[in-house]
């Protein structure tokens, strides 16, 4: 494989693959959940702080083992097969493919806002329950494109990244600072900032599926407690997708240090536009609203129609031509992080295959040098995901697992340490042990306040992640089949 990857890039594929549609839209969850400024802000800031402790404990795993697959090999090295592939299968049937199928939705969803034929409720064919909308079918275009343009060699993937990432960070940024040069003239960030620790849930009233009306309830001690560890899913899941650059460590140029570096670079990057945007709403947006206000302001950003907090937040200074600022800028955003999704998923599953763990044709490189038959499985995978309309569900099931290998894969660290203590490690975990067993309790913690709180969502995670093992020893049984290329 072609080593064309560079600091830049690595970055750039670290950045684009974390931004997506989540930050213009989860605070207004957030914000339902916790009810005040301060601890908002405080729920993206620990947000950034978990993903970068996990970030710097990633970085001793890729210099010692720089090979394409990156969590795949490290969890293999660590734990052995078995639980190496619970990992890629549940990556494969939803954590990488659900993403890209929800991104791509996400994408079409917004090309609406200038097309109508691709708003979200024109539904081309209905049989039953089931529906095909014409947002499914340019997500699955989307896809297909992407897909193709990947498998055409790692120079037109790494432009594309190049391109997006840049755009929509220099976006964000003028965005960012716009917004909060507005507000700075108007009271709107003082009155939020207020009494920034009154922490209270929004609790709407319904009847027969409407909310008629909405109370707060106040949150302190281990209510609160719970609040925040729940109200992280949203931001966690916004800044998911850092270790991908990890799958593609084969393809990257002096992979020791360009591949730490770049997840130190880009989760930094990101976690400071993440926290800059969030001032910027608090600049322009009340964080307190009614399900029954009728404008931006009365909305605020608890209640912001569509939980689009981001285009109301532009339409207090650009008037009625938000939308299409905001869809333009989520639809740049949305194109970039899912080639960089395409773009090194694949090279996760050709790593599997490589090991007798996937289809043995994934494992093939074509006459570009990259694993076209991974990238279509994934394609075609994702594509089903985006037809079925349950990515969104399969999503919040395995958002928890994710979490879960991230554990699994730190902890591995230190097994690692002694099972092969005179290996090579070009550079070390920051801060061990006490940064990466910090990330395993906090993340433990939010993990176990999920199972209690989220006990549906965190079960068919962990059903998913079970089924993987009867799954495992059929590949392992039927090597003639789904074994290495010969």
């Amino acid at each position: 494989m072609k080593k064309s990857l560079n600091l830049f890039d690595t970055t750039m594929l670290v950045a684009g693959s974390m931004i997506g549609s989540g930050i213009f839209i989860v605070s207004a969850d957030i914000a339902r959940s916790v009810g005040s400024s301060g601890w908002l802000l405080l729920i993206w800031i620990f947000t950034g702080l978990i993903t970068l402790f996990a970030a710097l404990s990633y970085g001793e795993l890729a210099g010692m083992m720089p090979k394409a697959g990156g969590q795949f090999v490290y969890i293999k090295e660590a734990f052995g097969e078995l639980t190496a592939f619970v990992y890629g299968w549940t990556v494969f049937l939803v954590i990488q493919t659900g993403v890209i199928a929800a991104v791509a939705v996400a994408f079409a969803k917004f090309t609406g806002v200038f097309i109508p034929f691709f708003e979200e409720g024109n539904v081309l064919l209905q049989l039953w329950e089931f529906k095909i909308t014409s947002a499914q079918l340019l997500a699955i275009v989307i896809i297909a494109l992407l897909t193709f343009i990947n498998t055409r060699g790692i120079e037109n993937g790494k432009a594309i990244q190049r391109i997006f990432t840049s755009a929509k960070l220099m976006a964000l940024f003028t965005l960012i600072i716009v917004g909060i040069y507005y507000g700075s003239k108007t009271d709107v960030f003082a009155n939020n900032f207020s009494n920034p620790w009154d922490a209270k849930a929004l609790i709407p009233v319904k009847h027969e599926g409407k909310i008629i009306g909405q109370f707060f309830r106040p949150l302190s001690g281990m209510t609160l407690a719970t609040a925040l560890g729940v109200a992280m899913i949203g931001s966690l899941f916004s800044s998911d997708a850092w270790n991908n650059v990890t799958f593609i460590a084969g393809e990257v140029d002096k992979p020791q240090r360009n591949i730490p570096l770049g997840l130190f670079f880009g989760v930094c990057i990101v976690t400071a536009i993440y926290i800059l945007a969030n001032v910027a709403y608090l600049c322009l947006l009340p964080i307190e609203g009614s399900y029954a206000g009728k404008t931006v302001m009365e909305q605020g950003i608890m209640c912001a129609q569509n939980e689009r907090v981001g285009t109301a937040a532009l339409f207090v200074v650009f008037g009625d031509v938000a939308k299409y600022l905001m869809a333009a800028l989520i639809m740049v955003s949305t194109f970039g992080c899912n080639n960089g999704l395409i773009l090194a998923g694949s090279r996760l599953f050709q790593s599997m295959a490589k090991e007798g763990l996937f289809f043995k044709k994934a494992a093939k490189l074509n006459r570009f040098n990259v694993p076209a038959n991974a990238l279509v499985l994934q394609g075609i995978w994702a594509s089903l995901l985006c037809l079925s309309g349950s990515y969104g569900d399969l999503l919040d099931y395995c958002t928890f697992s994710s979490l879960i290998f991230y554990i699994i894969t730190i902890t591995g660290i230190f097994i690692l340490r002694k099972k092969m203590p005179d290996a090579d490690r070009p550079y070390k975990a920051f801060g061990y042990p006490l940064i990466p067993v910090l990330y395993i309790l906090l993340t433990s913690a939010i993990c176990i306040d999920l199972l209690i709180f989220k006990t549906f969502n965190t079960g068919m995670g962990l059903l998913i992640m079970l089924i993987g093992i009867p799954v495992y020893y059929l590949f392992k049984r039927n090597k003639h089949a789904y074994g290495p290329p010969q």
